[in-house]
């Protein structure tokens, strides 16, 4: 079968066109872009296709139509797939990531858990260390025990923050453990006690610092 050269809507390009002049730093954030009669005529392209290549980066949070007033630049870029920014980042980055958002989590779990929260928190402490354990089950549990931390925070944006993390996260642990076990199993086991002793005393300082200094040990063995 022979291959075609597909030729690219000329919105498409239009919007290439548009988007690299906002990058460029001819439109700032929160800029009035000219007037579509205008950019056609800059651009050489029909009022239809500006408008069509408006719609497409309004689409991707670029811009902003807004009736009666005009057309307003709300993003400087488009924005990466959250999966392949993830990918590419460094552990350690992720780390770094996760420990403003466990951090602020675990100190709002420490205010608003509830009795059923700090239940299932226990569980997932007591579940962390088990007999018999594999590298794979051990690191599961773990992260079990976090996220129940950021749920019993009552923020859905924490959660879905943390649960993007996940895959990234796990694959990392793993292969640390792999490579360099836990050399004091019981001190880390510790350190994941003494935060749910501080959500369980509503102490919302004590678990943010807890959270952080854990977190922040684990990146320096990234590191």
């Amino acid at each position: 079968m022979t291959a075609t050269v597909q030729r690219r809507p000329l919105a498409a390009q239009t919007a290439e066109l548009l988007l690299g002049r906002i990058r460029d730093g001819e439109w700032s954030l929160g800029h009035k872009l000219p007037s579509e009669t205008t950019l056609a005529a800059q651009l050489g392209v029909g009022r239809s296709t500006v408008r069509e290549a408006i719609r497409e980066l309004a689409g991707k949070g670029v811009l902003d139509p807004r009736q009666g007033a005009g057309v307003f630049v709300t993003s400087l870029d488009v924005a990466e797939d959250w999966d392949v920014v993830l990918r590419r980042a460094s552990i350690v980055s992720v780390i770094e990531a996760r420990i403003g958002i466990e951090a602020e989590a675990a100190g709002l779990a420490a205010d608003r858990r509830t009795p059923a929260d700090l239940r299932a928190i226990r569980r997932a402490l007591a579940n962390r260390i088990t007999d018999g354990q594999t590298r794979e089950e051990h690191v599961d549990a773990d992260m079990a025990l976090h996220r129940l931390v950021v749920v019993a925070a009552h923020n859905p944006v924490l959660t879905e923050l943390f649960d993007g993390f996940v895959p990234r996260v796990r694959t990392a642990m793993v292969d640390l453990l792999r490579i360099r076990p836990l050399a004091a199993p019981e001190a880390d086991h510790a350190a994941h006690a003494a935060l749910v002793q501080a959500i369980a005393d509503r102490d919302p300082r004590a678990a943010a610092e807890r959270s952080r200094a854990h977190l922040t040990a684990l990146k320096g063995a990234f590191a």
